[in-house]
């Protein structure tokens, strides 16, 4: 009876039931929040609601007792009054997706401030795991692959403290059933530290290293899987991206009005990733191409619906569009580009290519004409593309315009399909006859360089204009006065200007520049990279020039192109926020974007690296062995036998001092930094057990002097005051010899 005694005073502490309740309301809070999180990575309306669930969540975590002031009748309405505003959601807004996940949190809100059954906890795993799926195939952001991990690991924690809870709960009293009123006795008992402690001392680091194990094993095998099955695209699996509507900035759409771009300018967020070939290819001040704009009417551009009738080609559905350059001798030179979601429809495109293919079947409409490809429907997501055969320059050949241009009406002398797009009246006409006039008519070229000096000797620059106020159109009160402007303001006064010179022009849109990632090796280009500028026709190269009039060289932009070391230099960016970026780049190289190719490629690194680490370890293991023979074919002479015997005494010195003295060594160290700590303590512990274990097998009757002498002494180590004891490494020694006894007869 006594030994029994020891043994439970042994055995670990456990988790009472009301303790299990405690855990399980924690970890269901925690699955909640992590849950609701998740708004940040779509484009949905909810943020009041997850804001709402967020703060109730806590605020019962804090006080448990809460729940229990809700109202009966409130806790009868909440799912009628919830379907209510599913379907008013439904109603209002049109659009299935965001509103069945107003639902879910709604749902997840009720269940977070409600007493919760078996049942109720596993309906927050399943809600929360409907928004986790949701979000893992809208978004493709490396913070929420960490979420994924942490949501599943206390997603398994809290299904083992569910099923530990209610086997409990099957040989006891259940609790209290919910919203009865009162609150139940383990929330009342809550104490969230005194939990803490409790958890700390029933934990096992053998427990938990084994579940981080085999966690980083499921993780692990999870990889593997990853590299060898074949890829898909899961968002067009589940078609979710058709329940979800994602707008694009203002001034990356149809039409801009002024101003539009300057504000995306004030956002630093990462728009565009681009994975160059080879580093000599990378232009070291290149510009973007995203939408061209012809007309002008009421203070803004647009493109207009003759250029889209004209230019545009109607609607396809292919993984590739072929383009009018065609690939040159060598291997195929391939430009990767990441465009973030919330950026544009309109692809963002240097020049003209020979192919650009997608990872999946897209829709789209291109436009060989302008150089643009604009895809039907907002991205939910980031879209990835890889085009081959790029080919940078500041002029872009048009036949097709070329065509158009030579059949004009040679009474006006301009392109009737741009003339007439310029809805302005007598007197601002007059005012840009008057300002063209005074710049020359010396060619689409000298005309672009003569316009864009004049207007930067007029105008500044300034993200925040002041246009004069008065009769007429505002840009051209703008041209004529000598106010600061934003790039959209010189862009369009420059295409007025041409126009009115008889030049055909055009506003175009996109990104100017970016930075060299020296981290990743690719181009980030930021939203405040947004940029306008402008192209005039040029009818003896039968190309559109480029035309900047904020470059510092306006109009010579092929000097730019190519590699320039140089200038590639001082646009590299070594700071901490492109070590987060290229990580962003790195998991869209290998693991959003991972497709048949980049499969190849990643399993051949994998080859080569285990090859190279092979080839080093049997280099170093052979390096060894040739030092040991060469060692012991050298003369063995006194000095060396001396050494080789100091050795050796030196190592069983150490064995010894080990295998008698570790205890007294670790005890001097710890101090009385608690009993849970203590060697002696855990050692004792462990001989106990061990003397059980052979009394047992043993099976000879009743225990010997020594025996009990020697328990007893355990005992003391074990549960006794420091001050009681008596020689513990002596009393150690002796009841190993002991154990070893026992075993010895058990068998």
């Amino acid at each position: 009876m006594a030994w029994q005694h020891i043994s439970m005073e042994t055995k670990r502490p456990q988790l009472s039931p009301d303790e299990m309740q405690q855990l399980r309301w924690l970890l269901g809070g925690a699955l909640t929040l992590l849950s609701v999180v998740t708004v940040f990575y779509l484009d949905v309306e909810a943020w009041t609601l997850m804001a709402l669930t967020m703060l109730a969540t806590i605020a019962v975590l804090v006080r448990p007792t809460w729940p229990a002031r809700v109202p009966k009748l409130a806790h009868t309405l909440a799912f009628p009054l919830i379907a209510a505003f599913f379907l008013g959601d439904l109603w209002i807004k049109g659009e299935m997706l965001p509103a069945m996940v107003r639902l879910d949190i709604l749902l997840l809100l009720y269940r977070s401030i409600s007493y919760r059954q078996r049942r109720d906890d596993m309906q927050i795993i399943v809600l929360g795991l409907f928004l986790i799926v949701v979000a893992g195939v809208l978004t493709v952001s490396l913070a929420f692959a960490v979420q994924v991990m942490v949501f599943a690991g206390c997603a398994l924690a809290f299904l083992l403290a569910i099923t530990i809870a209610e086997a409990e709960s099957n040989r006891r009293v259940r609790p209290n059933a919910p919203n009865l009123g009162e609150p139940p006795r383990w929330a009342v008992q809550l104490d969230w530290g005194r939990l803490g402690t409790r958890l700390q001392a029933v934990s096992d680091w053998r427990v938990l290293v084994l579940g981080g194990v085999l966690f980083a094993g499921v993780v692990a095998v999870a990889a593997l899987l990853f590299l060898a099955i074949p890829r898909f695209q899961l968002e067009n699996s589940l078609f979710l991206e058709r329940f979800i509507s994602k707008k694009s900035r203002t001034g990356f759409s149809d039409s801009i009005k002024f101003g539009d771009v300057t504000e995306i300018q004030q956002d630093f967020g990462v728009a565009l990733s681009v994975d160059v070939p080879d580093a000599a290819l990378a232009p070291a001040s290149p510009y973007w191409r995203m939408l061209v704009m012809d007309e002008y009417r009421d203070g803004g551009f647009k493109l207009s619906a003759a250029l889209i009738h004209a230019a545009v080609a109607g609607e396809r559905t292919a993984a590739a569009l072929l383009g009018t350059e065609r690939a040159g001798a060598g291997a195929p030179a391939y430009w990767t580009f990441y465009l973030e979601s919330g950026v544009s429809r309109y692809l963002p495109l240097p020049g003209r290519f020979g192919e650009l293919r997608f990872r999946e079947a897209q829709h789209f409409r291109p436009s060989t004409e302008l150089a643009v490809v604009a895809l039907v429907a907002e991205p939910a997501t980031m879209t990835a593309y890889r085009v081959e055969g790029m080919t940078l320059a500041d002029a872009l050949p048009d036949p097709a315009f070329a065509a158009r241009w030579r059949k004009r009406d040679p009474s006006t002398g301009a392109d009737p399909l741009l003339q007439r797009r310029i809805n302005l009246g007598p007197e601002d006409r007059e005012i840009l006859g008057r300002l063209a006039a005074e710049l020359g008519d010396g060619g689409a070229a000298e005309f672009g360089r003569m316009a864009s000096a004049w207007l930067m000797k007029q105008h500044g620059y300034s993200l925040s204009p002041q246009i004069p106020r008065g009769a007429g159109d505002p840009l051209v009160r703008w041209l004529a006065s000598r106010e600061a402007g934003h790039c959209e303001l010189f862009a369009g006064s420059f295409v007025l200007l041409a126009r009115t010179a008889g030049y055909a022009a055009r506003v175009v849109v996109g990104f100017r520049g970016g930075t060299w990632n020296g981290y990743s090796n690719n181009f980030t280009v930021r939203n405040s990279d947004a940029h306008a500028w402008a192209e005039i026709w040029d009818e003896k190269r039968g190309a559109w020039l480029r035309v900047d009039p904020l470059a510092a060289d306006a109009g010579a932009t092929a000097k730019e192109i190519g590699a320039d070391g140089a200038a590639l230099a001082r646009r590299t960016d070594r700071s901490w926020t492109a070590r987060f970026d290229s990580l962003r780049v790195f998991w869209y190289r290998r693991i959003v974007n991972f497709d048949a190719r980049s499969q190849e490629e990643t399993l051949a690194a994998v080859k080569t690296a285990t090859q190279n680490t092979g080839r080093r370890a049997r280099e170093m293991l052979e390096h060894a062995a040739s030092a040991l023979r060469a060692w012991l074919a050298g003369p063995w002479d006194a000095r060396r036998w001396a050494g080789v015997l100091a050795v050796i005494a030196g190592g069983t010195g150490v064995i010894w001092l080990w295998r008698n003295f570790r205890y007294v060594i670790f005890d001097f160290r710890l101090g009385r930094r608690g009993r849970r700590e203590d060697p002696v303590r855990r050692e004792a512990g462990r001989l106990l057990a061990q003397l059980r274990e052979g009394r047992e097998g043993d099976g000879r009757g009743a225990a010997g002097p020594e025996e009990t002498e020697t328990r007893a002494e355990l005992q003391r180590l074990r549960f006794g005051a420091r001050e009681t004891w008596r020689e513990p490494v002596a009393v150690l020694r002796r009841a190993r010899g002991v154990a070893r006894t026992l075993r010895r007869r058990g068998r």
